[in-house]
């Protein structure tokens, strides 16, 4: 069978890609392509770069009067964790410790991180700086941040009018 025959509509000149003149070139691309693509959301770094780079989980929930932020800190007491303004910026630092009483274990995988930490989270009004208050329980960090009124008053509802 003759391959002009399959070319619709007479002839026609088909582009050539480079791909197609080297096959092992085009396999090559495609495979790195292939595990680029599985790669990204992976950490191919050795457990222990990886234990240090400990970093909580926040939520931050606005409502009018005030702010409140959550954090995750499992593992951890209240001694180990600080918690400071600065103007608009709350930071959240501590250090979770890493257990050493099961040194004759050998453990297959170790996910828990240990280490440092430091969150800044930046606030989107003025709080009441007297007023802050933070609770710690079962592993969870809120801090309950009061706006001043002069931001309560601030705040105003936009009308939307209807065409």
């Amino acid at each position: 069978m003759d391959l002009k025959s399959l070319i619709p509509f007479g002839k026609k000149t088909i582009p050539v890609r480079r791909e197609d003149v080297d096959p092992f070139t085009f396999l090559r691309n495609e495979v790195n392509r292939m595990f680029d693509e599985l790669t990204r959301s992976f950490w191919w770094e050795p457990f222990e770069t990886r234990r240090d780079r400990f970093s909580p989980s926040v939520d931050v929930v606005e409502n009018d009067k005030e702010i409140k932020i959550t954090a995750e800190l499992p593992g951890m007491d209240e001694k180990d964790i600080d918690v400071s303004i600065q103007k608009d910026v709350l930071t959240i630092r501590g250090e979770k410790k890493e257990e050493k009483e099961d040194t004759g274990k050998d453990y297959y995988r170790m996910e828990r991180s240990y280490g440092s930490f430091s969150r800044s989270i930046p606030l989107p009004s003025e709080v009441d700086v007297d007023k802050i208050r933070a609770e710690f329980r079962k592993g969870l960090l809120t801090v309950i941040l009061p706006k001043t009124p002069e931001a309560i008053k601030e705040t105003r509802k936009i009308p939307i009018k209807a065409e």
